[in-house]
Order: structure tokens, then sequence, then C-alpha cells
């Protein structure tokens, strides 16, 4: 039986990754450092996976186990496992690069050759090929070179909407119908798996842009709307015209900046936004909009999904006007529970909205996007 390691026992891990592979076949070792969650899994091996959609159901998920990802438990696991997915956030991935090289060390020792793929299940673009980059940090050359051989690092595109539930089990998941996991099929190693939901592709950064571009920029951008009007879910947010609106309107002019970045078929493009679109406004999905919105920092970095889109589409000389408003709405984003929101506000107080603009973005006062944002970001002020 093919063995998985599921980096991430949450929402994710569990509601997609996870499921997928359980129901393809595989056992699946959830990995995690929360333990009571370790402790439910190994003690209940068992839990539902409820489709909260048009059309609603379930998924069975049995073959399961739970190990401490903060301990060396993890390393013999690694040296056997035939696939590490990660669904933890890639500000973790340096953490857990040290228990994979260790993994990829212990499988040199015993002279294990059966390819290991590890594929990274993260928001963000090539969040594969970084964590390679943090595990070879702890490899030595000839281990390097081993890990080039027998290791594959798949970069992949994930989208499903998995929001905060509440069941009587506390394992179980709720999940969109939608599901899309497309894997960079030149950087896998060895026989391909069949796993439903699961789809090998050839030109990855297409699909990994259109994602960023369509449902995580629309995504931040309803949240960060919505919370200024003291929205708690993107339901409510999105059903404000106001905000529904900008947000459709900055998923169009968006994707007029992919459909030249990538040749994309604008018919099908457009039917791809519209059906974005619907899933923000699916009722089951009450998803808070505090919890999207979080790590502003990172959704404002230069190559994320506020910033990429926008100067995209600018690039090419193309309208902007709405895309303007998720840059500036999440430099309002005033939530005290988050780290990154704290910093920000802190950065914008002491040296003004210009200045952090610009170190987070990387658009300087020069760029006239930046007096654009301003702009927006001072009339916001009064939303």
């Amino acid at each position: 039986m093919k063995q998985a390691i599921m980096f991430g026992a949450g929402s994710i891990g569990r509601g997609f990754i996870g499921a997928l592979l359980e129901k393809a076949g595989w056992h699946v070792t959830f990995a995690d450092v929360v333990e009571s969650i370790i402790q439910e899994i190994n003690t209940r091996r068992h839990y539902t996976v409820h489709i909260l959609d048009r059309e609603c159901g379930e998924m069975e998920i049995e073959n399961i186990s739970a190990i401490n990802s903060g301990t060396d438990e993890v390393i013999p696991a690694i040296a056997e496992c035939d696939l590490i997915a990660t669904a933890v956030g890639p500000l973790v991935a340096p953490v857990i690069a040290r228990p994979i090289a260790a993994g990829i060390q212990a499988r040199m020792r015993d002279g294990n050759h059966s390819p290991l793929n590890i594929v990274c299940c993260e928001n963000g673009l090539r969040t594969t090929t970084r964590l390679k980059g943090f595990v070879f940090e702890h490899l030595s050359t000839e281990e390097q070179a081993f890990a080039e051989e027998y290791a594959g690092f798949a970069d992949c595109a994930v989208d499903r909407i998995c929001p905060k539930s509440n069941f009587e089990n506390p394992l179980d998941a709720a999940v969109e119908r939608y599901a899309e996991w497309d894997v960079e099929s030149a950087l896998w190693k060895g026989e391909k798996p069949q796993i439903e939901g699961l789809t090998f592709v050839d030109h990855l950064p297409a699909y990994l842009e259109r994602k960023l571009f369509t449902l995580n920029s629309g995504h931040a951008i309803c949240a960060y709307l919505g919370y200024l009007k003291g929205y708690k879910t993107i339901l409510e947010s999105i059903q404000d015209p106001a905000v529904g609106g900008i947000v459709h309107a900055a998923m169009r002019e968006s994707g007029e900046g992919l459909i030249r970045e990538f040749s994309f078929d604008a018919g099908a493009h457009h039917a791809y936004i519209e059906k974005i679109f619907a899933r923000l406004s699916n009722p089951y999905l009450a998803d808070e909009v505090e919890r999207v919105g979080r790590e502003p920092l990172r959704k404002l970095d230069p190559a994320d999904r506020l910033i990429k889109p926008l100067a995209t589409a600018d690039s090419y000389g193309l309208p902007v006007d709405h895309l303007i408003f998720g840059a500036a709405a999440a430099l309002r984003f005033d939530c005290p529970h988050d780290k990154q929101s704290v910093e920000m506000l802190q950065k914008i107080q002491s040296d003004g909205p210009a200045a952090a603009l610009a170190a987070y973005t990387g658009l300087t006062p020069e760029n006239p996007l930046s007096g654009r944002i301003l702009d927006v970001y001072r009339a916001l002020a009064v939303v």
C-alpha cells in the first residue's frame, strides 16, 4: 500500500489533500504539532468530509494515522513513505525542511532508492521549489546528489475552499465540491499515480497564476473590504453590492492581464471567472473574513495575490481601477490578533503609508500605482 505523509492536519490537510489520497487507496499519516489533533486521529481513526454546496455529500476517511512532526518520530516515516504533501502555510516551510532532510539522509543510509515525491499544497507560487531550497541547506553535496536523483520536488496549484467547521467529531471537515490539484509533471519522480482530483500538467505557471489572479485575489479583496465594513464572513461581504461589484470587476481586470500573459482563450477564462465568483457566494461556506485576510504582508508581496495581478494588468496598459482596492484595503486591515497586521500598522504609523507600501510591495512613490493605491487608501478611511 502506498504511504503518504500529510504535513498539516488542518482543514486543507484533512478535507482536501489527505482525503483525496485516502480515497485513492493510500494510507495517510498526518504529521502535526497539535497534540490534541494527533490523539484524536490515532484514537478515532475515522472522520467525515462534508461537501457543502448546491449538491451536498459526504466522504468517509478511515485509512489514517498521526505522528508529531515536532519530534524525531517523523523521520523514520519519511524514510519509508512514497509521498510527502504539505498544508502548513508557506511560512512553516523552513521548519519542516529539517525533518524532511533527515528523512532523505535516512533513505540514503538505508539504500532506499524508491522514488519519494514532495508536493507543497500551499497558496503561493513555487512553494515546493522554495521548500527544496530549505531542505538542501541541511544536506551535504553527496546527499543533495542523492535527493536530485531519487526525490521529486513537484510544484503544484491547489484550489478548494475549506472553511472552519464545528462538528461533533472534531476531525470532520467541511469543503466545497469544487477541487483542483494540478501537479507539475516534469518534476515528478517515478510512476505517476492515479488519484481522482489530481491532474499532472505540463505548464504549471499558467495554472498557478490563474488561481492566484482569480480566486486568491478576489478572496483577499473581498475579505479586506468586508472587514472594513464590519462583516464577519465572505458570504456577507460578497452579498453587499458595493463589495461584490468591486470584487467581480477586479477579477475581470486581472483576467484581462492573464489572457495576454498566457494567451488564454478569452471566452473560457471569462467563464472560469464566473465560476470562481459564484463559489464565493456558496451559502454553505461562511468563511470568516478575518481568517482570509490574515498575514497581509505575505499577501502584499510583489509576487502574491494583490500586487502581481495589478502590476501585470497595468503592464499591458489595461484598466486596474478595481484591483487598486485590494492593496489599499489590505493596508487598513486592523486585526490585533494577527502579528503581520500589527507590524504593518505600526510601520504605517511610524513611517507613513507611502513608505510602508514601498517596503511591502516594492511600489515606490515614483510608481504611478503607488499614488493611486494611496488615494483609495485615504478614501477608505471613511468607509
